[in-house]
């Protein structure tokens, strides 16, 4: 956010925390130490927008406007925009940002509208007659700004601003200024200097503006330096990298005369650098006992001590979220697939009796498109704090030629600890006759979208239709229900003992999921009454001709996690359960292989719901 002083306040009233202490600090800095007087008696409090910032300086007569070449400014006092925001540092002109598209924008929808409702309030103010301005700004006041032509050079400029040591805090002043052999072609602007015995001495916090003209902005940069180097006074303090951002913006444009970067290739190094800011405060919201750690660097740190582990075993897990994707990209929504991603990883973190610690992401695209990476780590943000698990790192890879248009592709990795007395599956522990409890799904989740879409597509149904067995929201819309996470809800039963296995009924249905924590000899019988299918198989079921045992082998059906615990826990664990979620249903039971002729899982019934 950003806190400042209302009123005037030499340029310096901008305070930009970046934490909830800092803006705690901001406002004691304005309000009650008063460093900036009487315009700190009250405060603006904003959201800091982050981006490219350039001016435009605009002559008119109250009907006609020319503008000048637009500029950027350098606000913050330290290389790499960092410190203090001040009045300016230095500025360069024209800057390339400001594109034929750009300008015309700027033109028509801020400085047309302006002047016109300056007129129409007549509070465009007249130039005296005796002003030593050129003609342009007389033609200006006598309002003919159409009969001068006002051309401006082919070259570029560019300006440092030299500071006192300790500006845009306090500051000594009457330190002693030389400037000698000051190169051609630059001009010292006199801001904060005085006269004082005859010797030329600083007075202020921004002291001169040393200005370089050249051909090209490397040259105009060039020579506003070699200036600076002309220049000495105690403790000065200037910028080294006025003109960065149009470095940058440049070496992201296309080769021209066979001069080749890796942004003429189609990647954005300084669009992953601004997503990394944008999603920081997204990220630290994910923070846990054991993680604290800022994103951007190199890879990720948990304490495993200080998230109160003694004796943990850990667990890790790599899963995405398939072609459930391609709903999301067609119908741009996506702030919920993010919250699929964390689902599939710490589903099966939860399963093994883990629980989650932290998350990494790996966004994957074909050109970085910043909004939609942000909505998508959004949803990932979301997933972590439900499941109580620290975004503590990623991985964007721009890939041109592997993937096209607004494409992208996820994966995710998550990592658990569990005591080393709890794991699961016990499949020592499993007997005939344990029961099976399964917890409700929220849909399809993140499994079998492949047929889903063949389906629709037979039907040439289209995402933004609607819903045919949800009226209440669009194709897409339902599609992209989030995966549901079971962590809260699962994790005290763990800790309590009453679980001997759980199977996260993910792709492969119920036939290929609860077979991976049974004994070999041991198989499940499953009651496909117990529950209510809900309608979305139901109409896939038939909509796609698809058989029974096909539909339980590739869907979750109603039922996202099933549990097995002995007869003797089964009140215990569903009165639990229930307290996150009231449809718990026992589904089934632990049978041995030879009563389920040789199968590990047999579903009954199933012809009775179609």
């Amino acid at each position: 956010m950003v806190v400042k002083a209302s009123g005037l306040a030499g340029g310096k009233g901008v305070l930009i925390p970046t934490n909830k202490q800092e803006a705690l600090d901001a406002l004691k800095t304005i309000m009650v130490d008063k460093v900036f007087g009487s315009a700190g008696n009250e405060v603006v409090i904003e959201e800091f927008l982050e981006g490219q910032e350039l001016s435009v300086l605009t002559f008119s007569d109250g009907y006609t406007f020319v503008s000048l070449p637009p500029a950027q400014d350098h606000k913050r006092i330290f290389d790499g925009d960092q410190g203090p925001n001040t009045g300016g540092m230095g500025c360069y002109c024209p800057t390339p940002i400001a594109t034929p598209e750009l300008n015309a924008k700027i033109k028509n929808t801020i400085i047309k509208p302006t002047i016109d409702g300056m007129r129409r309030d007549v509070a465009l103010p007249l130039l005296s007659d005796d002003s030593d301005l050129a003609e342009i700004m007389l033609a200006c006041a006598e309002g003919r700004l159409d009969s001068v032509r006002i051309n401006s050079k082919p070259s570029f400029a560019t300006a440092v601003v030299i500071a006192s040591g300790g500006y845009p805090g306090s500051y000594q002043k009457g330190k002693k200024i030389f400037i000698e052999n000051i190169p051609s072609e630059t001009l010292v602007f006199h801001a904060g200097t005085s006269i004082n015995n005859g010797q030329l001495v600083t007075s202020g916090g921004r002291v001169l503006a040393v200005t370089g003209e050249g051909r090209t902005l490397r040259d105009a940069v060039d020579k506003a330096y070699e200036c600076v180097k002309a220049i000495q006074f105690e403790n000065m303090v200037y910028r080294k990298d006025i003109a960065h951002r149009a470095f940058s913006y440049l070496s992201q444009k296309p080769a021209e005369n066979n001069i080749m970067t890796y942004a003429s290739a189609g990647v954005s190094i300084d669009s992953g650098n601004l997503l990394v800011q944008k999603i920081k405060s997204l990220v630290k919201s994910t923070l846990r006992d054991g993680s604290n750690c800022e994103i951007g660097g190199f890879g990720g740190i948990f304490d495993l001590k200080a998230a109160g582990f003694i004796d943990p075993i850990l667990v890790s897990t790599t899963d995405g979220v398939g072609t459930k994707l391609k709903i999301a990209q067609a119908v741009n929504i996506h702030n919920t697939i993010g919250i699929d991603l964390v689902a599939m990883n710490v589903n099966d973190l939860i399963v093994q009796g883990a629980e989650p610690l932290f998350f990494l992401d790996y966004y994957a695209c074909s050109k970085l498109n910043i909004d939609v990476a942000k909505d998508v780590i959004e949803g990932i943000a979301t997933g972590c704090l439900e499941s109580k698990c620290a975004l503590i790192g990623g991985e964007t890879s721009e890939m041109p030629g592997v993937y096209h248009g607004g494409e992208y592709d996820l994966a995710g990795f998550a990592v658990g600890a569990v005591e080393r007395g709890n794991i699961l599956p016990r499949k020592s522990d499993i007997n005939v006759g344990d029961i099976l409890i399964g917890i409700p799904s929220s849909g399809i989740h993140s499994n079998g979208f492949s047929l889903v879409r063949k389906i629709i597509d037979k039907y040439n149904l289209g995402y933004e239709s609607l819903c045919p067995w949800n009226s209440k929201l669009t194709l897409g819309e339902d599609l992209l229900t989030p995966t549901k996470i079971y962590v809260k809800q699962l994790l005290p039963l763990i800790k309590k003992g009453l679980v001997k296995a759980m199977a996260h009924i993910t792709g492969g249905g119920f036939v290929d999921n609860i077979p991976r924590v049974l004994p070999e000899h041991l198989g499940a019988t499953i009651d496909s009454t117990s529950w209510k299918i809900p309608e979305v198989f139901k109409w896939l079921a038939k909509n796609g001709n698809i058989p029974p045992d096909e539909l339980f082998r590739t869907f979750n059906c109603g039922i996202g996690m099933v549990l097995i615990v002995s007869p003797n826990d089964k009140i215990n664990a569903i009165n639990l359960l229930k307290q996150c979620d009231t449809n718990i249903y026992e589904i089934g039971h632990v049978v041995t292989k030879e009563m389920n002729n040789g199968k590990q899982v047999v579903i009954n019934r199933v012809t009775e719901l179609f």
